[in-house]
């Protein structure tokens, strides 16, 4: 027996398979309208398991392999359910309402931003909010504060650098604060040795700079053996380095920050990689969805049991939508349970997406919708 004829049976396996499957999601549409009328949740966790115990008893050595085919018809059977019940009546109402033909960078109200003017998110929130007032605070949690309160509608934070990975900081707020993520902007970091106008590069023992920018300039660092000293953000740094009228300290931040600051330029490009990008999210109490909308970012945690992340995953693949981020930060409740950050590509617009949406809001024990918006 040669290949093309073990294909054919399996060819006659999947017909037999597939109205069986198709059996089985009718009676699904039953099971919902059921649940409909007497009032009762999609996700039964108790029979789910029970199918999948008697699964791994009946195919032995395979148990596990079939029970993974078993779990996958279930979440694409719940996923039916979910739409016909409708569920996730509030996200979808909150949805319709922040829906806008208007783009980000139309609005015009005060901007809370990391740092001082001259910093790279100074940078970028100029040119996300052309028209607004940008106000400054210390720290990044200053930001969130400032939003909380409302000083400023709108904040803008780094969240990630394509040498450097996440700033984990941003991640562990946007997981405290869970404001809403309206806007995104990608900015180019190029890095700049920079120091008192009398200084010279062989007197220079400590550079200041944000962690993230350290990092990012580390073999530089290491190449010349200056000590890095972590500072707030990149343009306080350069303040501080100006003030402080020293000659044998130095800061790594941007061109704009160095002739704000009145600082000699010692070297410029000094980060790891030529392409060298920062992200900034634009965070909000309020959602704001604009009519470039193609970037949605939501936050879950997941039930200790075995495969739950690769379930709520492949429900993402289910419904066609590609992940471009994945990120798990502790709950900070020492129990090492986590959260899960996720990027994925798409729009609330599309009925299969805020179906999904609203589906795993009903099913997680912790979800967050936090926006659709477009990255600029």
């Amino acid at each position: 027996m040669d290949l093309l004829d073990l294909r054919k049976q399996i060819d006659e396996i999947d017909s037999q398979l597939i109205p069986l499957l198709l059996k089985r999601m009718g009676i699904s549409k039953k099971v919902a309208e059921y649940k409909v009328k007497n009032g009762l949740p999609v996700l039964n966790e108790k029979r789910e398991q029970e199918i999948l115990d008697s699964v791994h008893e009946r195919c032995g050595e395979q148990g596990d392999t079939i029970a993974t085919v078993f779990s996958a018809t279930m979440d694409a059977s719940r996923a039916l359910q979910h739409k016909i019940i409708g569920d996730g009546k509030e996200i979808r109402d909150a949805v319709q309402n922040a829906l806008s033909n208007k783009e980000l960078s139309d609005i015009n109200v005060p901007v809370a931003c990391a740092g001082v003017d001259g910093g790279n998110t100074s940078m970028a929130a100029k040119m996300l909010f052309p028209k607004s007032e940008i106000k400054y605070y210390k720290q990044f949690e200053d930001v969130f504060e400032a939003v909380n309160r409302g000083d400023a509608p709108l904040g803008v934070i780094p969240i990630e650098n394509s040498t450097a990975g996440s700033v984990h900081e941003s991640y562990d707020l946007v997981m405290k604060y869970k404001f809403y993520v309206v806007g995104s902007y990608s900015l180019e970091i190029n890095h700049c040795l920079c120091a008192n106008e009398d200084a010279d590069y062989e007197n220079i023992k400590d550079v200041y700079s944000h962690p993230q920018a350290l990092a990012q300039c580390s073999a530089f660092m290491k190449n010349f053996g200056f000590t890095g000293i972590n500072y707030s953000n990149t343009a306080a740094a350069a303040k501080f380095v100006a003030e402080s009228k020293r000659k044998d300290i130095a800061a790594i931040c941007s061109k704009e920050a160095a002739k704000e600051y009145g600082l000699k330029i010692l070297k410029t490009e000094i980060q790891n990689i030529s392409n060298n990008k920062t992200r900034f999210i634009v965070i909000s109490k309020k959602l704001f969805i604009d009519k470039n909308a193609d970037k949605i970012s939501v936050i879950f945690s997941l039930p200790h049991t075995t495969g739950s992340l690769y379930r709520v995953l492949g429900r993402f693949s289910m419904a066609g939508l590609n992940l471009t981020k994945l990120e798990s930060c502790p709950m900070e409740n020492g129990d090492f349970s986590y959260y899960f950050y996720t990027d994925l590509l798409g729009s609330v617009k599309d009925e299969k997406t805020i179906d999904l949406i609203c589906a795993l809001s009903s099913e997680l024990p912790d979800f967050k919708f936090l926006g659709n918006y477009h990255e600029y």
